[in-house]
């Protein structure tokens, strides 16, 4: 009996890129397509024809890719926030930075370096929900949001598209051979593990948060 869920006899999954094993794939029916969804803290890009799936609460994702040949990636990124710190204190965190800076180079030079062009790059941003309701003196999401558009116009990238803020997690699907996404607003959850998981990633970033010596190129 062949499953519901399983991807026709005449589609098989292409091989990911180098160093992208560890993400999670798989047939999404509702698409008919192949998909790879990441977790906070990862990214994913991809030179075939599939979707990258995530949900993001007060994090933030950047949809990236050539427009020309199609090559495209999304990653999932927080700025690490101590909800200890004071509002003086976070904004002169220059760590944070450097995190949001590495978030977002590693991903657009894993893009470049497989054939994507800096001039042909075109981005599309999404998430940033104040979600967590004992960080909202922080305004988590929104320090996200202004951190990914500032790293936007630093960089002279091209933004064709977003849809941050409110208060309502998203799931994003993003088709990098297209440029499409696909954007739902969680008006209802059923349970806290968006939430949860956010908690844990952002307990993560407050220990040691990344740093960066790429350039991008």
């Amino acid at each position: 009996m062949v499953s519901l869920n399983a991807p026709p006899i005449s589609e098989k999954m292409q091989k990911c890129l180098r160093g992208f094993h560890d993400i999670n794939r798989y047939w999404d029916k509702t698409h008919t397509t192949f998909a790879a969804k990441i977790l906070p803290g990862e990214y994913y890009v991809t030179t075939n024809n599939e979707a990258i799936v995530t949900v993001l609460g007060s994090c933030v994702s950047a949809c990236i890719r050539d427009k020309v040949f199609g090559i495209g990636g999304m990653n999932h990124f927080m700025l690490p926030v101590n909800k200890n710190m004071t509002d003086a204190e976070v904004a002169s965190l220059s760590n944070a930075g450097r995190y949001g800076n590495f978030a977002m180079e590693k991903m657009i030079n894993d893009i470049l370096k497989h054939g994507g062009t800096r001039e042909n790059l075109e981005v599309k941003i999404f998430g940033g929900g104040r979600v967590l309701q004992n960080m909202q003196s922080l305004d988590v999401g929104n320090r996200n949001i202004s951190f990914v558009r500032e790293y936007i116009d630093t960089e002279k990238l091209l933004l064709v598209g977003e849809d941050v803020g409110d208060v309502f997690p998203r799931k994003v699907i993003y088709f990098p051979l297209t440029g499409k996404v696909r954007v739902k607003k969680l008006r209802q959850m059923h349970n806290n593990t968006i939430i949860e998981r956010e908690k844990d990633y952002m307990s993560t970033l407050d220990v040691k948060p990344a740093e960066s010596d790429i350039e991008l190129f």
